[in-house]
C-alpha cells in the first residue's frame, strides 16, 4: 500500500479522486490551498485509490495521509 502525504499543511480545496480510480504517478489527487495559493498534490505512485483519509473544507497539517493506495 502506498500513501500519498501532504508536502505542508493548509486547507483541501478539491479531491479530484474517488475511491476505486486507478491512477498513475504524477496524477493530481488533490489541490490545497496554502499560503493564499493553490497547489495541486501528485500521487508519486500509481495505482487503485483505496480510502480517502480527508474531506474537501477539512484544514491538513504536513505529512498528513491523504490518500491510500492499493
Amino acid at each position: 500500500m502506498a500513501e500519498v502525504r501532504a508536502p505542508m499543511g493548509g486547507k483541501v480545496i478539491k479531491i479530484a479522486v474517488k475511491v476505486g480510480d486507478k491512477i498513475n504517478a504524477d496524477d493530481e489527487v488533490v489541490v490545497l490551498e496554502a499560503m493564499k495559493m493553490e497547489m495541486p498534490i501528485l500521487s508519486e505512485e500509481g495505482g487503485t485509490v483505496a480510502e480517502i483519509k480527508i474531506e474537501a473544507g477539512q484544514t491538513v497539517e504536513a505529512d498528513q495521509v491523504l490518500i491510500v493506495l492499493s
